[in-house]
């Protein structure tokens, strides 16, 4: 039973983190994959094509992903892990402007901006893909709820202030930007997006 118990728990492919050759083959393969995204999309993830870019064997990639969304979803996790932690300066109205001004440094990046946008898309059309997503967006909030928290105890915002409805009120306008209005992602945008966000947990909303 413990033995099943354990198959049924296994992480989706791609999803283990080991070490030596395997790590490097895995490097390999994810980068290749998020230049191919950032380039071309996710209609053009093709798994040979992968594997001939990285340098791998094809059987490898097929044996360890086995579908262009297990590798994009593979692609969102490893990005979650490597994230930037939160802020601790002490005050609420700073660390959510660092996070605006993370989030639109994130999305304006050359390749970062293009590879998010291939992989919103293939998460409205791919399962694995859109799972992972919700978990790199749950991780993120996660990790800065702690900045909302933290004001919470210091009085600074009202008790019952939900932490992670004020952190995605933060990025919200500037992934609306992007993928809907065009509108100029720059410091102005990250201001507007963190002073919104505070003004509404401030008035008890959140």
């Amino acid at each position: 039973m413990a033995a099943a118990s354990q198959q049924s728990a296994a992480p989706p492919p791609g999803a283990v983190r080991p070490g030596g050759r395997t790590a490097r083959v895995r490097e390999a393969v994810l980068q290749a994959a998020g230049d191919v995204l950032a380039e071309k999309g996710f209609d053009a993830l093709d798994l040979a094509e992968i594997a001939r870019v990285a340098g791998v064997g094809k059987t490898t990639v097929y044996r360890r992903w086995g579908t262009p969304g297990a590798l994009a979803a593979d692609l969102l996790d490893d990005m979650a892990q490597g994230s930037l932690p939160r802020s601790h300066t002490g005050s609420v109205e700073e660390d959510l402007r660092d996070n605006a001004r993370l989030v639109v440094k994130t999305l304006t990046d050359p390749r970062q901006g293009r590879l998010f946008k291939a992989l919103i898309a293939a998460s409205l059309c791919n399962d694995e893909a859109a799972q992972a997503l919700h978990r790199f967006y749950a991780k993120r909030i996660d990790e800065w709820a702690g900045c909302v928290g933290d004001a919470v105890e210091r009085g600074e915002l009202p008790a019952g202030t939900d932490p992670r409805r004020v952190i995605a009120a933060v990025s919200a306008p500037l992934y609306y930007a992007l993928l809907n209005t065009g509108e100029p992602l720059d410091d102005d945008a990250a201001e507007r997006a963190a002073a919104g966000a505070l003004a509404a947990a401030r008035a008890g909303v959140a």
